[in-house]
């Protein structure tokens, strides 16, 4: 049975692929959806919602259609004077926000080169042979912590994305899929001040946090300058389903039952 929740999680999945986008932003459905969803009072079906919006804003053609969609712009600055709100929602609207209004000549060639400000994600979301890693991280209490955090993902040789869950004390990391996921920890860890567990669901569908292992002989590949992207591969996602909670579950055909069963859930069943 789908909500909210399930639906927006699985449309942010999907935009995290770079050849789903077009077709998500031209769908009758699914923009209009994801703009009723800005109101909606759950922070984690926001902060999704905001996540998917962020992806879809990464391909130039689509910030006409998404500026001119009834009700974004002003969902938008709803968001970030909304009271109450976590500042990774806030953050994240003003950053969707900017990216629609500013010019695309004049917008940077790519988020991470706006040094001025730290990515809240992507490095690049294009890779095709990635996977997805959720980690709890101890001592993420602040936004020192999290620059520091920061910082340590960005020089793993691999990373392509991460967002923060602050609240929660999360992080979701998409990299490549022939990075050993200890090389995160490793990282982290290196901070002296922070370590991290990964969440992965066991056969109950609960969470539970795995140690892993952190090894000072582990050499950790490390970027010695951000380039613009990683080198695209031509081969398909590695699927890890027994470790992974946040997996990318974008599909070849986007025409297919799913999103259309995704948007008539958006445009006919808003019963928040």
């Amino acid at each position: 049975m789908m909500d909210a929740l399930s639906v927006v999680t699985q449309l942010r999945d999907l935009a995290s692929e770079p050849q789903n986008r077009e077709v998500i932003v031209q769908d009758q459905g699914c923009l209009p959806g994801l703009v009723l969803f800005l109101d909606h009072k759950s922070p984690e079906v926001l902060f999704a919602t905001l996540q998917t919006l962020r992806y879809l804003a990464e391909m130039s053609p689509n910030i006409s259609t998404m500026k001119n969609e009834l009700g974004m712009m002003v969902s938008l600055e709803n968001l970030m004077k909304r009271d109450g709100l976590s500042v990774d929602i806030t953050s994240l609207a003003k950053e969707v926000y900017d990216i629609l209004i500013t010019p695309i000549n004049v917008r940077p060639a790519s988020p991470e080169r706006a040094r001025g400000k730290k990515p809240q994600f992507f490095i690049n979301s294009s890779n095709k042979k990635a996977k997805s890693v959720t980690l709890h991280i101890q001592g993420l209490d602040s936004s020192e912590q999290r620059s520091l955090c920061e910082d340590a993902l960005l020089k793993v040789k691999g990373v392509i994305s991460f967002t923060f869950q602050m609240a929660s004390k999360r992080c979701t990391v998409r990299i490549r899929s022939d990075l050993p996921t200890e090389s995160l920890a490793s990282a982290i860890a290196g901070t002296k001040i922070l370590s991290a567990q990964q969440v992965v669901k066991n056969e109950e569908g609960d969470e539970v946090l795995i140690p892993l292992k952190v090894s000072s002989e582990a050499e950790v590949q490390q970027n010695t300058a951000l380039p613009d992207y990683l080198p695209e591969e031509e081969d398909s996602p590695e699927k890890d389903l027994t470790r992974a909670v946040s997996r990318t579950t974008a599909k070849e055909d986007t025409n297919g039952s799913w999103l259309n069963a995704a948007a008539s859930f958006l445009t006919k069943t808003f019963y928040w």
